[in-house]
């Protein structure tokens, strides 16, 4: 079982991750500006992010794979961004379906320690939220760490976490 550490959203929140192997964004095609830790990171790339989007690369269909370097403007390495499709269509299922992806990906991939944003924040109940992480990622992911970019009131509800 993965340890399970929390970070706030922003600034501060990415430059806590330290000894990161990977970040993992995960965006949906039809929700622009990129909110949350997805525009943050972008920000800190200098747009790196929405180039791809605009340029049509990537567009965050469902099922969507990118793999950007960080260049050294974050403590992660390396940085895996998952197209979850149309968010308006983002329920618990998908949710659910989408983290047990990214987790065998990153798992592939060798990643041993990941920081991700639980998605469907404004949109999934939290405990929804909660439920998908622990059922979906955690059994998938093979790493030893996991930090989670989130908020307060989701954190009180994840059971054995370290913050």
């Amino acid at each position: 079982m993965s340890q399970t550490t929390t970070h706030d959203i922003g600034m501060e929140g990415l430059d806590s991750l330290t000894g990161v192997d990977a970040l993992c964004l995960f965006v949906a095609e039809d929700e622009r500006p990129l909110p949350a830790t997805a525009g943050y990171v972008d920000w800190r790339l200098c747009g790196a992010l929405s180039r791809v989007l605009k340029g049509g690369f990537f567009s965050g269909v469902k099922d969507d794979w990118l793999l950007l370097p960080a260049d050294g403007k974050l403590e992660v390495p390396r940085i895996f961004v998952v197209g979850l499709g149309a968010r308006k269509a983002l329920d618990a299922e998908r949710l659910h379906e989408a983290l047990a992806e990214a987790g065998k990906v990153l798992s592939r991939a060798k990643v041993a320690s990941v920081a991700l944003e639980i998605p469907g924040g404004g949109s999934l109940d939290d405990a929804a939220r909660a439920e998908a992480f622990q059922k979906g990622f955690l059994p998938a992911f093979k790493g030893g760490r996991v930090a989670l970019l989130t908020d307060k009131a989701l954190v009180r509800l994840l059971p054995g976490r370290k913050g």
